[in-house]
C-alpha cells in the first residue's frame, strides 16, 4: 500500500469513528476503499497500538470508547544548506555521490589493453 494512501486512510478512519458515523462494517469499508477483511486489519493494528475502538450494533457504528486521538503529518520539503550538514554528519554526501559518478563515467572511457 502506498504510504500516503495509507496515511490519508488512518486519518479518514480517526475522523468517522470520532464522530460515530462510520456505519455498518461493509459501509465503512466501502467509504475507506477497502474489503471488509482489510478494514479490520486496520481495525487490529490500530488497537494494537492502543486506539480503544469498538462497535455498536444498536448506533450501527464503530466509536472510541475512551477519549483518544490520532495526529497523522507528513512534512515535505527541500532540506536548508545547515541541515543537510546536520542530517549528514556534516559530509555533504550528495557531492560525493557526485563526485563517484564522475570518477565511473571517467573509468568507463578508458581503455585497457590485453
Amino acid at each position: 500500500m502506498k504510504v500516503f494512501e495509507y496515511l490519508d486512510r488512518i486519518s479518514m478512519m480517526h475522523k468517522l469513528v470520532s464522530r460515530q458515523r462510520t456505519g455498518t462494517p461493509e459501509e465503512f469499508a466501502r467509504q475507506l476503499g477497502v474489503s471488509r477483511t482489510s478494514l479490520y486489519e486496520l481495525i487490529d493494528e490500530l488497537r494494537s497500538r492502543g486506539a480503544p475502538i469498538a462497535y455498536s450494533k444498536s448506533a450501527k457504528t464503530f466509536f472510541y470508547s475512551q477519549p483518544y486521538d490520532i495526529a497523522v503529518t507528513c512534512l515535505l520539503r527541500p532540506l536548508t544548506y545547515n541541515e543537510e550538514k546536520e542530517n549528514a554528519g556534516g559530509i555533504n554526501i550528495f557531492s560525493k555521490i557526485l563526485f563517484f559518478r564522475t570518477l565511473l563515467s571517467d573509468l568507463s572511457m578508458v581503455t585497457l589493453p590485453c
